[in-house]
C-alpha cells in the first residue's frame, strides 16, 4: 500500500497534537524541536528528501502555531484575498485575478480548528448559535467567519490582505489612483481639519485612502481611531489611541459597540476622530462628533456614488433615532465638508473618481448642496484623468489655518 504525502502529514500532526497536549505552555524552540523528532522517527521507516523534510517541518509547525496550509498563502504578499469554500476548495485573488488553488482542506474539523483559532485570537465568538462573525489577524488582515448551519459546504473563511507596510499617497500617485494635484490639494484640506468622508463599493479602496490621507495630519495632534476590526495603519502620530468594538458574549452581554467608543472618545479630548467605516447606527453619533469641533475628522463608508452615500447615510442615522429628514441633512450638510469617491476599474485598477464638497442645505429643495471639484473623466482611445471642475467654495478653514490653495 502506498504512503502518500498525504497521509504522512496527517500522521505527524495526529502525533505533534497528542504530545502537546502533554504539556500545558510550549515555547516555539520546543514546538520545532518535537517536530524534528517526529520527522526523525518517521525517516527511519522510510525514506523522506531534504526537501520533503523542510516542508513538513514548515507545515506541521503552521498546523499547531498558524493557520495550517492558509499559511503558505498569507505569507505570499502577492495575494490580497483568500476564499475558503468549506472543504471544496480554496481561491486567491492575485493582482485582480481570482485562481483556484490546488490544495484543500478535506476535514471540517480541521476547518473549524482554524476558524476558532483566529476568532479567539481577537477576542471574537463564533459558534452554531452566533455562526457570523468578523475578526482579524495578527498582521491586520480582516477575516469574515461563517459556520453551519449558516454555511451549508463547511465552514466559509474569507480573508482580505493589506500590505504588510502602509500604501502612501505617493505610491497612490504613480499607480495613478490619484493625481498630483487632487493630492496636493487633499493635504492641504487635511492640514486645515476639513471633515472628509470616503466612500466607494467593496474592494475599492477606502481603508487604504484613508491610511493614506492620514499621513497629512499634523503629528503634534492627538488622534482617536474606531473600528469594528482594527484595520487602520496610521504612522507617525505619537498621540494615537486605537479602540476596537467588542461583540457580546454568548448571552449577548457586555458588547461594547462603535456608538459607546464615538461617545467615549469625546471625552478623551481628541483633536480629530477616525471611524474607521460607518455600516449602521453608529452613524449618527459620528456626524454628532463632526458638529461638536473635531474639525479634520475622517470616516468611511460603502456606497456605489456621492449621491448614493448621502442616501445610505440617512438611512443609518434613521436606525439610530427617529428625526425628521431635514434635520438629519442638516446633520450631514454641517458635519461633512468634503466627500472623496473611489471605484474599482475594468482593469481591476482603483482610482478617485470624484471630490465633492458638500456646501450645505436647501431648505427650500429639501436638498444637500453639493461642488464638484474633481471628477475622472475617460476619452476614448485615451487614458483618463482626474480633471478640476470647480474651485472650492468654503476656505474659511484654510484662511484660519493659513493655507493658500
Amino acid at each position: 500500500m502506498t504512503v502518500t504525502s498525504e497521509d504522512i502529514s496527517h500522521r505527524l500532526r495526529k502525533k505533534l497534537r497528542d504530545r502537546m497536549d502533554q504539556v500545558r505552555e510550549i515555547d516555539d524552540e520546543e514546538i520545532y524541536k518535537k517536530i524534528d523528532d517526529l520527522i526523525l522517527e518517521e525517516g527511519r521507516c522510510q525514506y523522506l528528501s531534504l526537501a520533503r523534510r523542510e516542508a513538513l517541518r514548515q507545515e506541521l509547525y503552521n498546523s499547531v502555531r498558524k493557520l495550517d496550509i492558509l499559511q503558505e498563502l498569507i505569507d505570499d504578499d502577492t495575494v490580497t484575498e483568500i476564499m475558503v469554500n468549506g472543504t471544496e476548495g480554496i481561491y486567491y485573488e492575485r493582482n485582480g485575478t481570482l485562481y483556484p488553488w490546488e490544495k484543500k482542506i478535506t476535514s471540517r474539523e480541521k476547518l473549524e480548528d482554524i476558524v476558532q483559532q483566529i476568532a479567539g485570537r481577537c477576542n471574537r465568538i463564533v459558534n452554531e448559535a452566533v455562526p457570523i462573525a468578523d475578526a482579524r489577524l495578527e498582521d491586520g488582515s480582516r477575516v469574515n467567519l461563517i459556520l453551519y448551519p449558516i454555511a451549508l459546504n463547511g465552514p466559509i473563511i474569507t480573508i482580505r490582505r493589506f500590505p504588510r507596510e502602509p500604501i502612501s499617497m505617493e505610491m497612490l500617485i504613480q499607480w495613478k489612483a490619484v493625481s498630483r494635484e487632487a493630492a496636493e490639494f487633499l493635504e492641504k484640506l487635511v492640514r486645515a481639519g476639513y471633515n472628509i468622508f470616503i466612500s466607494g463599493g467593496t474592494g475599492s479602496g477606502k481603508t487604504t485612502f484613508l491610511n493614506a490621507l492620514s499621513e497629512f495630519i499634523p503629528s503634534e495632534e492627538r488622534i482617536i481611531t474606531i473600528e469594528d476590526n482594527a484595520e487602520l495603519q496610521i504612522r507617525g502620530i505619537p498621540n494615537l489611541v486605537r479602540m476596537e468594538a467588542r461583540k457580546g458574549n454568548t448571552e449577548g452581554e457586555h458588547e461594547i459597540t462603535i456608538r459607546d467608543l464615538i461617545k467615549a472618545s469625546l471625552r478623551m479630548r481628541p483633536n480629530r476622530i477616525i471611524v474607521g467605516e460607518v455600516r449602521g447606527e453608529e452613524a449618527l453619533d459620528m456626524l454628532q462628533s463632526l458638529n461638536t469641533g473635531h474639525d479634520g475628522s475622517l470616516s468611511t463608508g460603502h456606497g456605489n456614488s456621492p449621491r448614493d452615500m448621502l442616501s445610505r447615510l440617512e438611512t443609518m442615522v434613521l436606525m439610530g433615532m427617529e428625526l425628521p429628514l431635514p434635520a438629519i441633512r442638516r446633520q450631514i450638510a454641517s458635519g461633512i465638508d468634503i466627500m472623496v469617491h473611489l471605484g474599482r476599474m475594468r482593469d481591476k485598477s482603483r482610482k478617485v473618481l470624484e471630490i465633492l464638497e458638500i456646501t450645505g442645505y436647501d431648505s427650500v429643495s429639501g436638498e444637500i448642496q453639493t461642488n464638484l471639484l474633481y471628477e475622472y473623466e475617460e476619452e476614448k482611445g485615451k487614458e483618463g484623468r482626474l480633471v478640476r471642475k470647480n474651485e472650492l467654495l468654503e476656505t474659511q478653514k484654510l484662511e484660519r489655518a493659513g493655507i493658500q490653495i
